[in-house]
């Protein structure tokens, strides 16, 4: 760290879980920067600017004036539209900041082409997809989002789509333009006292369902995180995902694109829905899968679809598009002139408060953190986020989760341990599976209040060497079902237990029964008759599907009674073979837990 001989400074830390800022005196000519420990890419950098030395953004898409005008107060912007992968490469090494929307890929190789300058990507939305956070993580930039702007806008849209398809708007429209007066085969559906389901019951989900109210219709949702004192307080009722899809005669989808809801819509699920249901999609386009909806549409299962988006946009020679009960548009959910000022305004002081060296609620990749901290915890950092994940997986029912108790098992003193970045794991953990967050050090509490999560810490001080950090983590959900029955404790709540064994997370615990399986790859969870032969009879079943054991373990009660056994899988069984392990007569339940 240089300044000139002349310059002062006074750096100080707020102590906020969201923010830190720093205050410097320095010569109008210096600027002083800010850098993490040599050989730690990892965490953000940060340049503090004095008064004569703006930093440069560039705003490579169409941003609101509002927004423009707030970053011209504080920095240099070229506002550079429509630039190939090559240009903004060229471009980027003179940059600070970038602002983007979803039509520009901020790849690996934008960020190695910064040459370490770019500290900020700003995307104006909610979807981060179009952005490496592996890429920019490494090369020390914050990536912030707008997530709250656009909501109403997306919750407009979707009614607009739900009402127009019930009565076959854009049909009649473009019949009348042709020149025909077919009343007769436009006669549309009533939406009062029909069953709406919402399908993500969150900021939009629950706004879509307010309007939806107020149009007379039942409304009912699924969403695992949904607090259900928030559902109630505006009259819609939280059920199971299956009971929600085979009790709707409308279908508003607003899940975000995950691993667990690509294609969640599918064939499979399409055959549990009611003959002639109707289905709005106002999220992401690859929660449908677009052919099985086509065969749908074919056999009438659903009577009618409205999209605004797409699994590839714009949609080329799409059957889906061109089917005649389909309203399709092109990705509007946010486009009202109202909330594109508010994202623009919302972006642009994220990306502001970012290059002044403060940390919003809205970052959404790693923060600074000490180094010899994260070297110390990593492998607890690592078990933190997979017990998460892993208790998520085992709740079932639509009764959302909303109790969390962690315990720490430590010889150290409270003092000792800091338990932010294990929190923040295990919420990441608990959340990220099923949802479009992104959580971190910065937003892990945010995030976790706005889902009405609740997550309590308890410490459980050990006897022994304090050299070690933790012994181990206990997650428990409590107030919730269990998909697999096991998992609970002798008071109810989903309990999983963890250890860090040579450096590798291991799974000792699930519910009452002791294992010691590693948290690598995926885990099979059987509840068995205590009996010979059963680990022979599950490993052939996964051996004759090509399924790699990693390891096995067994914890039982008490011999020849009932036993969990806890096995590793680095391939994820096909349904066929998962159906085959639970048709063995001594397992009594199963669940394929993905890590």
């Amino acid at each position: 760290m240089a300044a000139s001989a002349s310059s002062a400074i006074n750096l100080s830390i707020k102590p906020s879980h969201t923010s830190f800022s720093w205050k410097t005196h320095l010569s109008s000519t210096s600027a002083l920067a800010v850098s993490p420990i040599s050989g730690h890419r990892q965490y953000p950098r940060f340049v503090i600017y004095a008064v004569g030395d703006k930093p440069t953004v560039l705003v490579a898409e169409k941003l609101g004036e509002a927004g423009v005008n707030l970053l011209k107060e504080f920095a240099d912007v070229d506002c550079s539209y429509n630039l190939t992968p090559e240009e903004l490469c060229n471009k980027i090494s003179l940059c600070d900041a970038l602002i983007v929307r979803s039509g520009t890929k901020v790849s690996r190789e934008v960020f190695e082409s910064s040459g370490g300058r770019l500290k900020v990507v700003g995307r104006a939305g909610v979807g981060i997809d179009n952005v490496d956070l592996a890429a920019a993580t490494e090369h020390g930039c914050l990536v912030v989002n707008a997530p709250t702007a656009n909501t109403v806008a997306a919750a407009e849209h979707g009614i607009a789509l739900l009402t127009a398809m019930a009565r076959n708007v854009a049909q009649a429209d473009a019949s009348v333009k042709a020149g025909k007066w077919l009343r007769n085969k436009y006669v549309g559906v009533s939406l009062v006292g029909k069953t709406l389901a919402v399908m993500g019951f969150g900021k939009v989900g629950s706004e879509v369902a307010r309007r939806a109210k107020g149009l007379g219709m039942h409304v009912i949702a699924h969403d695992p995180y949904a607090p259900a004192d928030r559902a109630r307080a505006i009259g819609v009722e939280l059920v199971s995902f299956d009971k929600a899809i085979a009790s709707a005669d409308f279908i508003s989808l607003h899940m975000p694109l995950t691993p667990a809801t690509n294609k969640v819509l599918n064939d499979e699920t399409f055959a549990k829905m009611k003959k002639g249901v109707r289905i709005v999609n106002v999220a992401r386009g690859g929660v449908i899968d677009e052919d099985a909806l086509v065969r749908a549409l074919d056999a009438g299962i659903v009577a009618q679809a409205a999209l605004d988006v797409f699994t590839v946009e714009p949609p080329k020679d799409s059957k889906l598009v061109q089917h005649e009960n389909v309203t399709a548009t092109p990705h509007l959910g946010a486009s009202t002139m109202e909330a594109q000022e508010g994202v623009a305004i919302e972006i642009a002081e994220a990306v502001v408060g970012a290059l002044k060296g403060e940390l919003a609620a809205t970052a959404v990749n790693a923060p600074m953190v000490p180094a010899e901290v994260l070297s110390e915890l990593k492998p607890f950092v690592a078990l933190a986020e997979k017990l998460g994940r892993l208790a998520v997986q085992l709740v079932a029912g639509g009764s959302g989760v909303k109790s969390v108790k962690v315990t720490y098992g430590s010889a150290r003193g409270p003092d000792d341990l800091d338990t932010r970045l294990l929190r923040a794991m295990i919420t990441k953990g608990l959340i990220e599976p099923i949802s479009s967050s992104f959580v971190n050090l910065v937003n892990a509490d945010f995030t976790a209040k706005q889902r009405g999560l609740r997550i309590a810490e308890l410490r459980s001080l050990l006897n022994g060497s304090p050299e070690s950090p933790l012994e181990f983590i206990q997650v428990q959900i409590s107030s919730v079902e269990s998909k697999f029955a096991s998992a609970l404790s002798d008071s109810g709540e989903i309990r999983v237990e963890g250890r860090v064994k040579d450096g590798i997370p291991h799974l000792t615990k699930v519910g009452s029964f002791e294992v010691d399986v590693s948290l690598e790859g995926s885990i099979i969870l059987c509840r068995q008759v205590d009996q010979p032969g059963m680990i022979g009879k599950v490993g052939s079943i996964l051996s004759e599907g090509n399924v790699n054991v990693s390891f096995m373990s067994v914890g039982r009660v008490a011999p020849r009674k009932h036993a969990v056994m806890a096995i590793g899988v680095d391939d994820q069984p096909s349904k066929e073979i998962l159906k085959r392990i639970g048709e063995i007569p001594a397992v009594e339940e199963f669940v394929y837990l993905k890590i």
